[in-house]
């Protein structure tokens, strides 16, 4: 299937690793132009330059730290400039802090809007003039399974997550009359660092060793085992292309049948 991706521009948040990265490099293998942005320099160098190598593409990176509008506004203005347009958004974010209610300030509550709600809305204003103006445009947002489960001992995460549900469904409906379609994804056991990092907090916790925690997790998922960062990136490529005319305002889990929530 042609995805209609060549030539458009991307821009990916939080992509110099994990997910994003998996993301931006899923779409300048279909022919977009692509921006990553991350808050280290020296992985982002290296992810940009990986990306070239391996698909031809052109791709730009700019260190932009989420929980700074500024930073997020000259982002997208850069992003813009160099590619003279914005055709995809991919929000993305490192995950809050694990923890139960009783864990958290409202110093820590503050922090997790800003990083996982507020930056996300910061984005998506910051592009829509682009979009509006080409009436045209794919938003895709990355959460967690969460939005259809809670996930144990993440309770910022099952807030913030489920709240980007409510916005984009929300903005479906007012984006809609000019061609913008904006969807969420929900990763559930995908291998990446952040997954490795909960599954190490957990055999702490629990007093069992990671190997265990890997291997009962798996043994929840129907598939019987964790998701790639590829695979998932091939969902959120297709809901970022000119192929997706008509899915907008959806959560949509990418998790193996792990969630068992209709």
């Amino acid at each position: 299937m042609d995805l209609g991706l060549k030539n458009k521009t991307a821009l990916v948040l939080a992509s110099s690793k994990g997910l994003g990265k998996a993301t931006a490099m899923k779409l300048a293998e279909e022919g977009a132009n692509v921006m990553i942005a991350s808050r280290n320099e020296s992985e982002l160098q290296k992810t940009a330059q990986e990306i070239r190598d391996r698909t031809g593409a052109n791709v730009h990176y700019k260190v932009c730290n989420v929980m700074d509008n500024e930073q997020i506004i000259e982002l997208v203005h850069e992003t813009a400039t160099k590619f003279k347009t914005i055709d995809i958004l991919v929000n993305n974010t490192g995950g809050p802090p694990a923890g139960n209610f009783d864990d958290f300030s409202d110093k820590d509550w503050m922090n997790a809007f800003e990083l996982t709600l507020l930056s996300v809305i910061r984005a998506i204003r910051a592009v829509l003039p682009y979009m509006r103006r080409q009436k045209s445009g794919r938003i895709v947002n990355i959460a967690s399974s969460s939005f259809k489960q809670p996930l144990e001992n993440l309770t910022l995460s099952n807030t913030f997550r489920t709240a980007i549900v409510g916005l984009a469904k929300s903005l479906s409906q007012e984006l809609a009359k000019d061609n913008i379609l904006i969807n969420t994804v929900g990763p559930g056991k995908i291998a990446t660092d952040r997954v490795k990092e909960l599954d190490r907090l957990r055999a702490e916790r629990e007093g069992l060793s990671v190997e265990e925690v890997v291997k009962r997790s798996e043994a929840q998922i129907p598939l019987g085992r964790y998701g790639t960062p590829e695979e998932f990136a091939n969902i959120v490529a297709f809901l970022c292309s000119e192929a997706n005319t008509y899915v907008t305002g959806q959560a949509i889990l990418v998790d193996g049948g792990l969630i068992k929530a209709m």
